[in-house]
């Protein structure tokens, strides 16, 4: 009796299954496509894994009845098993294949149901459809099945663990209703608003911006639950939307108290037994040449001539490690944040204001401790000799770049004669190292005049010029000079472990897309021979586009298509400035790794042993996260001056050229202030547009028109939306 009741308690529960699941597909069309007929076979079989169908269940349970289509799904099931998808148990009987492959590996959610997993033995991300991804968020370490694959379709894979769970913050717009809330919020990551309940607002407000911790998703609700942690200010007020940036992409917004608070306990009394371990260089000529809004001078360059007739040159660099003591809480704090963070209005420093302003900036007519390194230079520019040392210095002058600018055109001004001096020595380097093999990027960045309520009243563009080539070629010397310090392993002596900025070679299909795209507008590029023809190419394409409306765009699709420069204890060379050995040793008020590598020099000068390699790359990689977190938080605040600086130019037409083609539509940079805004492909409407993505374009499937990357066209401001930082334009015929 005890079987028998088993048996047709099973038999209820098969036809539950088979109930349900004919519920989940009713309402498709009898008359099914194969398309359409395959993926309800695999959705049935894969909701039901450990049942078995023969061909006649499985039609009436996709709700199919004409005996063609019940052999089509016979033949579909068929196929399903030649793709390993399903099994047949005995002849005519299936069921699924749910031996799938287990990984592990980071969740990609995208607000447009895309997500993906990226492997983390570094395989091709796999699909993960909506359904399937379990409330992962993004970022999450998770693990999934890989689901048997479709022939000619792309992997997918279900999540079945959240092994590691990321970021649950949030950042966006507070909206009240009575007794609740949502935080409605652009990131891209999330589709859905996230709930907040009346008692977990915290002080939030409506229309206040607010980052807001996810503490629950349940299984079958739509939306996330949160709370709110931290409130922001009132949306459109410039410090709050400017603190939202940053904490969008997970960057502090405030100095802790007590880092500030042990920054000012540090004396900054010179002792007599700092001066007698350094070399004094107060009475030499010095200067910094900085940005005119800069507080913090990490650098200060000296000349002097030596009786031999020989220049000396001094890089003097702030000696911010004498200051900051390995693992003391205001190195803990720049471990954290690991750089400084420039946004259009402000700067977020990594180090305390005590520090980075005041005790470390080689300010003008204040001694300073340095780091320095000291070269010996021929009339010819060769380098006869060089030294490291810890030094003492006075800057004599505080230059800005366009002071210093000016001397160098004019020949008059204070200190002229040391300034054509550097600068002529400069001018050598660079030739001459453009002509070894460096590439010779020199990107227009968009600037903006802001009032004292950071509001943007007008665009400017930065370029570099002499004062700045002067400066940077002094700065990659020293650079370069303390690598190879190091790295230069004398025969027989192990290797110690260092941090280097590495860069590596282009990849080839994405110089050969570049080499093509630029081709089309009549530029050519050289892909074949050593690496320093290739380079000599990159540069000439570089130097023809100049004052061209096209420049920034061929700048910037030559950087995409480099690999971006990074930190690692591993040295591969640094391609883009075609040297073997290469730091970062000359911004240590700015960059955690510049006080990595003062920290490491000093060891080594004394004798020490090699540090462990392993701490060191992953405070590398760390440093290297952190400055592309930063990258994007600037590009983000620029994105933000401009569409506000355009909001009241609505209707107004402009000439600019397509800097992007993306499925959704094309961007366009404005040729008058390089303001970059949207043409939706909605509003594409005269004909059905596909987007070709290796020609960069989108091409009219009826009338064949082409957009493509490049193309000078006439637009109008449509919208300017500041909550998604985005302008949106309309073409004109």
């Amino acid at each position: 009796m005890s079987r028998k009741r088993d048996e047709a308690r099973n038999n209820r529960a098969d036809s539950d299954k088979n109930k349900s699941a004919k519920k989940e597909i009713s309402g498709k069309s009898k008359r099914m496509k194969k398309t359409q007929m395959t993926q309800a076979v695999i959705d049935l079989f894969q909701s039901n894994p450990k049942s078995v169908y023969n061909y006649k269940q499985i039609s009436k349970l996709i709700g199919i009845e004409a005996q063609v289509q019940k052999i089509q799904a016979l033949e579909i099931m068929y196929s399903l098993v030649d793709d390993d998808i399903l099994v047949e148990l005995e002849r005519g009987r299936f069921r699924y294949n749910n031996l799938g492959t287990i990984a592990t590996g980071t969740f990609q959610r995208r607000s447009n149901g895309k997500n993906a997993l990226i492997p983390e033995d570094g395989g091709e991300p796999i699909h993960v459809a909506e359904r399937n991804s379990g409330h992962a968020m993004d970022g999450d370490i998770v693990r999934v099945q890989i689901l048997a694959r479709i022939k000619g379709l792309m992997p997918e894979a279900e999540v079945l663990e959240i092994v590691d769970a990321k970021n649950r913050k949030f950042v966006g717009t507070i909206r009240i209703n009575h007794n609740y809330a949502f935080l409605i919020t652009e990131d891209k990551t999330l589709a859905n608003d996230i709930f907040i309940p009346q008692g977990s607002l915290n002080g939030g407000k409506n229309n206040d911006k607010a980052v807001v911790k996810i503490v629950e998703w349940p299984d079958k609700a739509k939306n996330p639950i949160g709370e709110v942690i931290d409130v922001l200010g009132t949306s459109g007020e410039n410090t709050t939307e400017m603190h939202a940036i940053l904490a969008e992409f997970g960057l502090p917004y405030v100095y802790p108290q007590k880092v500030e608070q042990a920054a000012d306990r540090i004396s900054e009394e010179i002792t007599e037994e700092d001066l007698a371990e350094r070399e004094d260089f107060r009475e030499v000529t010095t200067f910094t040449i900085d940005p005119k809004d800069a507080k913090d001078f990490d650098d200060a360059l000296s000349l002097r001539k030596n009786k031999n007739g020989n220049w000396e040159v001094g890089v003097h660099i702030a000696d911010v490690t004498h200051y900051v003591k390995p693992d003391d809480i205001i190195d803990k704090e720049a471990i954290e944040r690991a750089t400084s963070v420039y946004l259009v209005d402000r700067t977020i420093p990594m180090l305390p204001e005590r520090l980075s302003n005041k005790l470390c900036s080689l300010r003008q007519d204040e001694e300073k401790l340095c780091y320095s390194v000291v070269f010996e230079i021929s009339e010819e520019a060769g380098i006869l000799a060089s030294r490291i040392a810890r030094t003492v210095i006075r800057s004599n002058r505080r230059f800005t770049y366009e002071e210093a600018q000016d001397i160098i055109e004019t020949g008059e001004g204070d200190y002229s004669d040391e300034i054509l001096k550097l600068n002529e020595l400069a001018k050598i380097f660079r030739s001459r190292r453009i002509g070894n093999g460096a590439v010779e990027f020199e990107r227009v960045e968009v600037r903006f005049d802001i009032n004292d309520k950071g509001k943007p009243t007008g665009i400017y563009f930065k370029e570099s010029k002499e004062a700045n080539h002067l400066v940077e070629e002094f700065m990659l010397l020293a650079n370069l000079t303390v690598a190879e310090a190091v790295g230069k392993t004398p025969k027989g002596k192990s290797k110690k472990t260092f941090v280097y900025r590495i860069h590596e070679q282009p990849d080839p299909d994405k110089m050969q897309n570049f080499a093509e795209f630029i081709g089309r507008m009549g530029y050519k590029l050289k892909r074949t021979g050593g690496k320093g023809e290739i380079t000599k190419s990159i540069n000439s394409v570089l130097d023809k586009a100049k004052g061209k409306p096209e420049q920034n765009l061929i700048e910037t699709l030559a950087i995409r298509s480099m690999q971006k420069a990074k930190y690692s204890t591993h040295n591969i060379g640094h391609y883009g400035l075609s040297i073997p050995f290469y730091t970062h040793f000359t911004s240590p008020i700015r960059r955690y790794p510049d006080m990595m590598v003062h920290r490491l020099l000093e060891r080594y000068t004394k004798g020490g042993r090699s540090v462990t390699d392993e701490k060191y790359e992953d405070l590398c990689d760390h440093c290297s996260s952190m400055e592309q977190l930063a990258a994007n938080a600037e590009r983000s605040s620029i994105k933000y001056k401009q569409v506000e600086f355009m909001s009241d130019k609505i209707g107004e037409i402009y000439d600019g050229v397509i800097s992007g083609v993306t499925e959704w539509g094309l961007y366009v940079e404005l040729n008058e202030n390089k303001c970059e805004g949207l043409v939706p492909m909605r509003d594409l409407s005269d004909d059905y547009y596909e987007f070709d993505e290796k020609n960069y374009c989108l091409r009219g499937k009826r009338h064949k028109y082409i957009y493509s990357l490049g193309d000078k066209v006439t637009v109008k401001i449509a919208q300017a939306n500041l909550q998604r930082k985005q302008l949106d334009f309309v073409l004109i015929d």
